[in-house]
């Protein structure tokens, strides 16, 4: 299995002369966790500017967000991932450099893998085939993560279960 197979297509970007307070409110609207900086120019590469940027650069020293830009606190140039790339090595990757996200770039941007990306699929590969509820659950946890709030997950688990349920219920009758 590949980058490409897991990677989240909708990706959120933002321009680098952006003030970290709109950043944070796209992050917050958006419900993600990080946010690609859009290239100056056609040679400029890609960044990245997540919410643990924000807050040990920002909040932690407590500072105004909104006197800060974006490419003030960025990862510039950030670590990319080619979409061809194993998800073993995508896990060495992230390993390697410390990082839980990186956005998948070939020639323009693809999508973002992350940290989650790699261990739900991981789980979903390796499960036992046998125990079919469970991996219908599974199976839709996969496609409708949330971002974000871990009550709001932890609800749309047990909503998707449910439903994976009563589909299968029916599907008996």
């Amino acid at each position: 299995m590949k980058a490409a197979d897991i990677m989240t297509t909708k990706v959120v970007t933002i321009h680098s002369l952006a003030t970290v307070a709109e950043a944070l409110a796209l992050m917050q609207d958006k419900g993600v966790r990080s946010l690609i900086v859009e290239p100056s120019n056609d040679g400029d590469a890609y960044g990245i500017i997540t919410e643990t940027d924000i807050v040990y650069k920002i909040t932690a020293n407590e500072r105004d967000p909104e006197e800060f830009m974006v490419y003030q606190i960025m990862t510039k140039p950030c670590i990319v991932v080619n979409p061809d790339l194993s998800l073993v090595n995508v896990a060495r990757l992230f390993a390697e450099n410390g990082i839980g996200r990186a956005p998948v770039i070939q020639k323009q941007l693809l999508g973002m893998i992350s940290l989650t990306d790699v261990i739900v699929k991981l789980k979903v590969s390796r499960q036992s085939t046998s125990d079919k509820v469970s991996a219908k659950i599974r199976e839709a946890l996969l496609h409708s993560r949330v971002i974000g709030d871990p009550q709001a997950q932890i609800d749309r688990e047990c909503e998707l279960a449910w439903d994976v349920v009563e589909e299968l219920k029916t599907q008996s009758k």
